[in-house]
């Protein structure tokens, strides 16, 4: 028998569509080269499986040492511009060959867990094995997809088993094989990983107030996926996803146009950030919203309140006197609106919409005279003082 050892090629017809989904990963590829003695068996380990692979393809090459494959397997993939493989449509077809190939004949088996491995180096058995090769061949390649279990069982690695079929000559064995990634599977984002994300998403507490549930959830993960990998998500800390999930909820609620709750969302936000002294944050805030075509009186009423806090009475009264113009039937504008006037020294007009009002009241439980004795009592605190307080308060006994 002559010394040539057998060689297995990518050798019939593979099919490949032609998109940009994802890539062959020529970095994290497995080039194996070992002695087989005559007759017996052995196993190698493939470099671990990146996330989002949906296919392999393999080529095994025994050699002796007068023999060269021509180039590499991942050099041959390179050539094919963005395939995703066999079971995902065809366009073109590619001849992947080798220079030489020898006369004698090995059989193989893959497998996806190390002990059925060891099982088949001892003992043959290739029971549990994801794919056998039992006739022995001299040339040949597979492309492995997603709908074969060594695939499809989400295994980070495969064992490849190989039996001599040469009772008188070592063989050399050149094992190669190259990973397809699915770019959008490869951030992690399984239907485990979303249906884990979306249960999380539902137990919100501004879910409740939100008409579209499902459409929100759906958005937000859309919106989480993009932002991180599935892993990476994981690895967040409580804190940091409790911030990814309250700043994402704005975006989301934008996208479904759950307006109403995106208001309320805003103005909790904007009362969290003017309480704990974050300002002009909450005023820079509240300004972009009233430059919004969607602002309410209520968004102008509550800019106006916060410049008469931070001293800005003049802005106060210009902000104020638009909220009147949009809803001139809230007594809470008009008192914050007579705030203005008196702090701007206007005090005639001020006085007029304090007699006008003095008997009504703001809401359903609080009045007029309650709620101004409140405010002036708030804006003392916060070092607001003018010389009317004292006759405003007159006026209503």
């Amino acid at each position: 028998m002559s010394k040539l050892n057998c060689i297995f090629l990518l050798f019939p017809f593979l099919l490949f569509s032609q998109n940009k989904e994802g890539y062959w990963d020529n970095v994290r590829t497995t080039n194996e080269t070992i002695n087989l003695s005559a007759g017996k068996r052995t196993i190698i380990k493939s470099t671990e499986l990146p996330d989002g692979t949906t296919e392999a393809v393999f080529r095994i090459s025994l050699l002796d040492d007068n023999q060269k494959l021509a180039s590499s397997l991942v050099s041959l993939l390179k050539s094919i511009p963005d395939p995703t493989g066999i079971s995902q449509g065809s366009a073109g077809a590619v001849y992947l060959l080798s220079t030489f190939s020898g006369d004698d004949k090995c059989k193989y088996a893959i497998f996806t867990n190390e002990k059925d491995a060891l099982l088949y180096q001892t003992t043959g058995e290739t029971k549990n094995a994801c794919f056998v090769q039992n006739t022995p061949v001299n040339k040949e390649a597979k492309l492995l997809t997603e709908n074969s279990s060594c695939i499809s069982n989400n295994s980070k690695y495969l064992w490849i088993g190989f039996e001599s079929d040469n009772w008188f000559m070592k063989q050399k064995i050149v094992f190669e094989l190259v990973p397809w990634v699915n770019e959008k599977l490869s951030r992690g984002w399984t239907v485990a990983a979303k249906k884990n994300v979306l249960d999380e998403v539902k137990k919100l507490e501004i879910v409740s107030s939100i008409k579209s549930k499902n459409e929100f959830a759906g958005t937000m993960l859309d919106l989480i996926s993009k932002k991180v990998t599935y892993k990476e998500f994981k690895n967040l800390f409580p804190e940091e996803k409790q911030k990814m999930y309250s700043d994402l909820t704005f975006v989301a609620l934008k996208e479904t146009k759950e307006d109403k709750v995106l208001s309320d969302l805003n103005r909790k936000k904007i009362a969290e950030l003017f309480n704990s002294g974050k300002k002009a944050e909450a005023i820079a805030m509240l300004e972009s919203i009233v430059s919004s075509a969607s602002a309410s009186a209520l968004d102008y009423n509550l800019l106006g309140r916060c410049y008469i806090s931070t001293f800005q009475y003049e802005k106060a009264l210009k902000t104020l006197k638009n909220a009147e113009k949009i809803d001139s039937t809230d007594l809470s504008i008009k008192l914050n609106l007579a705030h203005a006037f008196i702090l701007t020294d206007d005090f005639k007009k001020a006085k007029e919409i304090h007699k006008k009002f003095e008997n009504q009241n703001i809401s359903a439980d609080v009045s007029w005279q309650q709620q101004t004795k409140n405010d002036f009592s708030d804006f003392e605190k916060q070092g607001i003082r003018n010389k009317y307080f004292s006759k405003i308060l007159k006026l209503f006994k």
